[in-house]
């Protein structure tokens, strides 16, 4: 018969309500959050904005959220805060109102400044409950946490076509009871995520954290390389999010409504990639996956500026699919770097690294204003090479060996 000594240190069953309930929260964050990219397409036309003007809204949305996420996830890593989660959830929708109603180009800055502020909120505590939820499954609990995520900002093209053109920038204002909503979800998972702090199993993995807080020099490197890597499919994700519609609209003449569509189709293949990525991860390994998914995504990208409209749809399945495969495997790699850190590694990778992304938006809008949208896209097409840089990074048997010494 086991001692109760060894029964609080099994591994903890794997919290499937918990995980579906915090994925959902996520897909509401992140909902909101491309409400913003949503929009471009419309306030560029209804409150004559640049293309600058519109990289500058997507930085600051990016940057408040990128900047705080570390910031926010140190702090969870010292002293978790649950109800955190549903503050988060309410500062975006003090945004999503804003937003809906600004008549001008800065207090639609002010408007991203929120939303931005409370995903930054959101972030390292929802990482930190799938974690905890997860049991033994991290890769799993990864992939159903962030596929809630992506699932969110691939309806973005769907906002556009079915509430925002026909309603226009106040069709904003419907999200606001969303996030009403995602509040209240968020509230009773953080009643769960409270109980859980309170454990004692929880409180030993806390004490034995902070008795290994010191990182070997390989490990910082590593963190450094992934960063990078993250950053670099982040300038690419930009491109197309924020940029590619236009290159639709303008190059290939389609409407508003059907370029969204065409954009649906490549952040749907992401949220597939999200989910699957996690369990092949498992299967060939997360610095594998991490490789095939920028490299593997490389000659695609290259390719896509140049082709007829008929060959985007099946390039954007593709390139979809293999490029954000990686997504959740880039945040339990981090996680599995500095175990001991969940909150800040999750802040680092998907605010930080993945924010950077926002720098991006500025540069490709300043260089459309002075080039063009094809130029832009041509330019971004080589960022998938730049994931040759996972090859340095350490295996999964090597990080292992690492965190033994």
């Amino acid at each position: 018969m086991l001692s109760a000594a060894k029964k609080v240190d099994m591994p903890q069953a794997t919290a499937y309500s918990i995980l579906f309930a915090i994925s959902s929260g996520h897909f509401i964050n992140d909902s909101i959050q491309s409400v913003v990219p949503a929009m471009f397409p419309i306030i560029e036309r209804s409150l004559d904005l640049s293309y600058a003007q519109l990289g500058w809204i997507a930085f600051v949305l990016n940057m408040t959220s990128s900047i705080m996420q570390p910031v926010f996830g140190a702090a969870a890593d010292r002293k978790p805060q649950p109800y955190l989660l549903p503050v988060g959830m309410l500062l975006s929708m003090l945004g999503v109102i804003t937003f809906g109603l600004s008549p001008n180009f800065y207090l639609l800055l002010f408007a991203v400044l929120f939303i931005g502020l409370g995903s930054a909120v959101f972030h390292p505590e929802g990482s930190r409950v799938a974690f905890m939820a997860a049991g033994s499954k991290r890769g799993l609990a990864q992939s159903i946490y962030q596929m809630g995520g992506n699932g969110g900002q691939s309806l973005a093209p769907i906002f556009t076509a079915f509430i925002f053109v026909p309603l226009g920038q106040k069709g904003a204002l419907l999200f606001a009871a969303v996030t009403a909503g995602g509040a209240l979800l968020l509230t009773k998972v953080s009643a769960w995520y409270k109980q859980r702090l309170a454990s004692q199993s929880e409180r030993k993995k806390r004490q034995h954290a902070a008795k290994t807080a010191k990182l070997h020099t390989r490990i910082k490197w590593a963190m450094v390389l992934l960063i990078f890597f993250v950053f670099a499919r982040s300038w690419y994700a930009a491109a197309i999010t924020n940029f590619y519609q236009f290159y639709l609209i303008e190059d290939y003449g389609l409407s508003i409504k059907h370029a969204q569509l065409y954009l649906f189709v490549y952040l749907a293949a992401g949220v597939a990639g999200t989910f699957f990525g996690g369990p092949l991860a498992d299967r060939f390994g997360r610095k594998n996956l991490l490789v095939f998914s920028m490299l593997g995504a490389a000659p695609l990208a290259a390719v896509l500026p140049y082709v007829p409209l008929a060959a985007v749809l099946p390039l954007f399945l593709l390139i979809g699919f293999i490029l954000l495969s990686s997504f959740s495997v880039s945040v339990v790699y981090a996680q599995e770097l500095l175990p001991g850190k969940i909150g800040m590694a999750s802040g680092l990778i998907v605010g930080l690294a993945f924010g950077m992304g926002a720098i991006g938006s500025v540069v490709f809008g300043v260089l459309a204003d002075s080039f063009s949208i094809k130029f832009i896209m041509i330019v971004a097409s080589f960022l998938p090479l730049l994931g040759i840089s996972a090859l340095w990074l350490p295996g999964d048997r090597k990080i292992r060996e690492m965190q033994a010494k």
